[in-house]
């Protein structure tokens, strides 16, 4: 449920895997390129689509009999459409989010908002997450991602439908942990971006990952994730992807601001969902409630929403008051 460049190229994985798969899109351009042009122009430029790839306009369409119920549209438009979709959901459907993002306004992670709003048990909501940039995945580089459910059987269906000669696919029933990774990570490849714009190198860079991840990590064990899967896919290695990568939306929009654009121009060249921008205020929420430290997505939060110049924010991330470093703190 969702045409753009993860739902496009999610979809394309399952249809590589063998499963019968249809695409809703909102625009009727796009879902005509995928059928007849067996193309996604708008968001993945010369990548061919398998033929049996279908796509529609008609949710109804797109959901009758679905097995799984991928959700791939801006995580903080899901409420809304979700809502308008519960109705037409097949009842033994599972849900999957793509989405990595935290709601503004609850701080509730995706699948919550899914629970919530679908009415359906935690067995019936998975995430998928890992270092998934989209055209490298299209273009059938080998990569891996982390299926995530409370029930496992549930998790290791999913791995069977996503599972491809290119592309590896594990099972956890941490959707906790794996959420976290997925929407925290963006922030600090925010903060990366940056640093690289900023002119700063790689052992810049290597200090706000290995620090972002701790951070990811206080805050995933305050709501009860296990700390091992931040090691993982879903964590760590979902983050290196992220901050390392141009293909990366967050990491580029920060690029942008580092180089001197105004958070508006860079909004404006922003063709895709940066999905840190809007959630960092809302991880921030969620981290003070549970009383936790994140000095990266303080910043982060204080250049995007609160004016704070990108270099005095950097002097007053590096000033903090020295700790000793120990895993997760």
């Amino acid at each position: 449920m969702g045409a753009g460049s993860w739902g496009t190229v999610f979809g394309k994985l399952l249809r590589d895997a063998g499963g019968e798969v249809t695409v809703w899109g909102r625009r009727a351009t796009v879902v005509e390129s995928i059928n007849e042009r067996h193309e996604n122009p708008d968001y993945l430029p010369g990548i061919e689509l398998p033929a049996g790839l279908r796509a529609t306009t008609d949710a109804a369409e797109a959901l009758e009999g679905a097995d799984f119920v991928a959700l791939a549209v801006p995580a903080q438009t899901l409420r809304e459409n979700l809502a308008a979709w519960v109705p037409l959901l097949p009842p033994e459907s599972v849900l999957v989010s793509l989405m990595k993002g935290v709601e503004l306004g609850t701080c509730r992670r995706m699948s919550e908002v899914i629970g919530e709003i679908a009415d359906v048990p935690a067995e019936r909501v998975a995430v998928f997450s890992g270092p998934n940039l989209a055209r490298e995945i299209a273009s059938r580089q080998p990569g891996a991602a982390v299926a995530a459910c409370a029930d496992e059987s549930a998790a290791q269906r999913l791995q069977t439908a996503a599972m491809t000669p290119y592309f590896r696919v594990y099972t956890s029933t941490d959707v906790v942990g794996c959420e976290l990774g997925g929407a925290v990570k963006n922030i600090v490849a925010l903060c990366v971006g940056m640093a690289v714009g900023l002119g700063f190198g790689a052992s810049t860079q290597a200090v706000l990952m290995t620090r972002g991840l701790a951070e990811i990590t206080r805050l995933g064990a305050a709501l009860g994730a296990d700390e091992h899967t931040f090691a993982g896919l879903a964590g760590m290695g979902d983050l290196v992807g992220t901050c390392s990568s141009p293909l990366s939306r967050n990491r580029t929009f920060g690029e942008n601001l580092g180089r001197g654009m105004t958070l508006d121009e860079v909004i404006t060249v922003t063709k895709q969902t940066a999905e840190g921008v809007k959630s960092s205020g809302a991880v921030l929420e969620l981290a003070r409630k549970h009383n936790v430290e994140m000095p990266i997505t303080e910043a982060v939060v204080s250049v995007l929403h609160g004016g704070v110049p990108i270099k005095d924010a950097a002097i007053s991330l590096i000033s903090r008051s020295p700790k000793p470093e120990r895993y997760g703190v």
